[in-house]
């Protein structure tokens, strides 16, 4: 039996398996108390061991944790910056994508001006096409206003005509006219100008600016507008877009036989042009001035019979014959005694008056030129001059035998009363023919007073779009050295001559209204240096550097006046040089009266159709001093709509729509 000495050392070592517990069992005592004092050691050994492992084990974690503690925050920072990242990422996206869209749609406007200009040049290219194959006997004249007709009805699918067709001759051209469905219906007249002038052209006077922003203006309304023109050897030809020449002769009547004439068509600007050249009276139009000789009665009397009876031969049957000044008022009578029953039953005259010029006053023989009888003409009631009777006068004809005669600003700039002076010897006729007149302002040049495609602007803007106008009173300011906040009133000034009346008040109403945080602009279109140094005596007295005075006459400066400005002051509204009235309402600037004029009381005063563009005007601002001006701003929906309404009338052309619609209706 196993004494109990044995028995702890046999309990351990029995974890050790059978085997071992055997070898134990055989040992002697002593060696088996040996065996236990050695274990005892060894298992002292092991627990220090362990225990400095533990320690050890310990020492490691604290260090693996201060790791991933200071990974963790890597990682955390990291994540930051990341984020960060792609914050900016998706701003500079967001940024790149407005930058797309804002390219794409200009690109689309790009796209939708150049389709419009393109549709209007295929248009007249057809047109004028067909009046090619009408001078070359190809149709007649019956067939050619149908496919005239035909043309204009389907002027909204005229960009699907086959570009490549337009290259061939005029049959090929014939055939694809003819495969338009017989439907569909165009708004508008048919308006054409017999003139001498059209910018870009040829521009002498006003009347170029006139007869393309008119032209273009009513072909926006849905009118259809062509210009017959002389072929001066001045004129620039590179402004015509695809000019040709039509490969026939087209005779016309003059001093008693037919001569023979060139006729070129093209494109100007969106508008049908027709070009006449003369063949046998060659030197009539190859000179270096439009104007200015002894023969220019004979030269547009040859220009206006011609240009009869190019439409009469070529079939077109227009609503109006729309001519201008003495130069083309022969056309009047012409029409009438001569060409009414050609086809043009239905045709009405309008005259436009710019000037009234004595160069037109001739002896009666001057008309048996053109193929007028001079013996039914030279009377009291129709050329007869009513200072000289022993002469005619050509623009009193054109009064008597048009329709309608529309008188521009200019010649009556300061009200009925210059009547007397500015139309020598016509006031006995234009009382008679009272109800024929319309007054009108002079229509701006639209390529160059456009707020919507001006170039001397850092944006454009229109009345659907105003917010440019910001940004263009922001540039102002910075280019003239003002205060740069958009929020700022701005009152404009452009004079190109004031008194000194006129600079007192204007002084004093600049001293007593910058108080209020207002600037102005002033500038000076002349070089008056009195005027000058007492304006820039004014600007050092302004507090803050709320007046600036421009005395240099700088284009993009005056645009941004009139883009960037709130109020423009002027003089009068009777200003048919710097048209600044006019300019401002098309910029969105409100005009504001300096020194209000009282209606004169006249021949033609109370003529209702005179105070057309003034009633407008002081319908909306004309009417109010600049303080009013100044208090009605704050109210920026009533102000903002009273702009847009502004930017949206065309004075000019709805006064001309007016003329037109009552002819229609003769």
């Amino acid at each position: 039996m196993q004494s109990a000495t044995n028995l702890p050392v046999l309990w351990n070592l029995s974890l050790r398996g059978s085997s071992s517990r055997v070898q134990i069992l055989n040992l002697k005592p002593r060696k088996a108390h040996t065996l236990h004092c050695l274990r005892s050691e060894g298992h002292e050994e092991f627990e220090n061991s362990q225990e400095n492992l533990g320690l050890s084990s310990v020492t490691k974690h604290k260090d693996i944790w201060n790791l991933f503690k200071e990974a963790q925050q890597n990682i955390l920072f990291l994540n930051k910056q990341r984020l960060a990242a792609v914050e900016e990422l998706e701003k500079l996206k967001k940024q790149k994508s407005e930058l797309v869209e804002r390219i794409n749609q200009l690109e689309a406007e790009s796209q939708t001006v150049t389709k419009k200009a393109d549709k209007s040049s295929l248009l007249w290219e057809l047109l004028l096409r067909i009046d090619s194959m009408v001078i070359n006997g190809l149709i007649g004249i019956e067939e050619a206003s149908s496919m005239r007709n035909l043309v204009r009805e389907h002027e909204v699918n005229i960009s699907e005509f086959p570009l490549d067709v337009m290259k061939q001759e005029d049959a090929e051209v014939l055939a694809e006219i003819r495969r338009f469905p017989t439907k569909g219906k165009r708004n508008g007249l048919h308006v054409i100008h017999i003139c001498t002038e059209m910018a870009p052209l040829v521009s002498v006077g006003p009347l170029a600016s006139y007869i393309t922003g008119l032209s273009c203006a009513l072909q926006g309304k849905g009118y259809l507008v062509e210009v017959i023109l002389p072929k001066y050897s001045t004129l620039d030809l590179d402004e015509i877009e695809g000019l040709r020449e039509i490969e026939a002769d087209a005779y016309s009547y003059f001093n008693g036989q037919l001569h023979g004439n060139r006729i070129w068509n093209g494109v100007v600007s969106g508008i049908g042009v027709t070009l006449i050249q003369p063949l046998y009276n060659v030197s009539m139009f190859s000179r270096d001035k439009v104007y200015g000789y002894p023969d220019d009665i004979d030269r547009f009397s040859y220009f206006s019979r011609a240009s009869l009876d190019y439409i009469a031969k070529s079939g077109k049957k227009p609503d109006v014959l729309h001519i201008h000044n003495w130069q083309t008022a022969i056309v009047g009578p012409l029409f009438w005694d001569v060409f009414v029953n050609q086809g043009l039953e239905g045709t009405r005259i309008l005259l436009t008056c710019q000037e009234f010029d004595s160069k037109c006053l001739v002896p009666p023989e001057k008309l048996e030129l053109c193929g007028l009888d001079p013996a039914s003409l030279h009377r009291a009631d129709r050329l007869q001059d009513n200072t000289n009777p022993q002469v005619v006068n050509i623009l009193k004809g054109g009064i008597v035998y048009s329709n309608k005669v529309v008188i521009m600003s200019s010649s009556c700039s300061e009200g009925s009363t210059l009547y007397h002076r500015s139309i020598p010897g016509l006031e006995p006729t234009l009382a008679v023919h009272k109800e024929k007149l319309f007054f009108a302002p002079f229509g701006l040049d639209n390529l160059t007073w456009d707020p919507s495609r001006d170039v001397y602007l850092p944006e454009n803007y229109s009345s659907k779009d105003i917010r440019g106008k910001s940004i263009c009173k922001v540039e102002l300011q910075r280019r003239l050295g003002l205060v740069e906040d958009a929020s700022v009133t701005i009152v404009g000034c452009i004079f190109s001559d004031i008194s000194d009346v006129d600079l007192e008040s204007l002084k004093s109403l600049v001293l007593s209204t910058a108080m209020i945080d207002v600037q102005f602009v002033i500038m000076l279109t002349n070089e008056d240096q009195k005027i000058i140094r007492e304006l820039e005596k004014t600007q050092d007295e302004i507090k803050g550097g709320n007046l600036k005075v421009v005395t240099e006459n700088n284009e993009v400066v005056s645009h941004l006046i009139f883009a960037g400005s709130d109020i423009m002051l002027c003089l009068n509204f009777h200003d048919p040089v710097l048209q600044v009235h006019l300019k401002a309402l098309r910029y969105g600037t409100a005009p504001i009266e300096l020194n209000p004029q009282t209606e004169a009381s006249g021949h033609f005063g109370t003529h209702e159709q005179e105070a057309t563009a003034q009633k407008f005007i002081n319908s909306l601002f004309g009417s109010m001093s600049l303080s009013q001006a100044l208090d009605l701003i704050k109210n920026e929906r009533l102000w903002k709509l009273k702009i847009m309404e502004a930017m949206e009338k065309d004075l000019c052309c709805d006064v001309h729509v007016s003329a037109y619609t009552s002819l229609k209706n003769l």
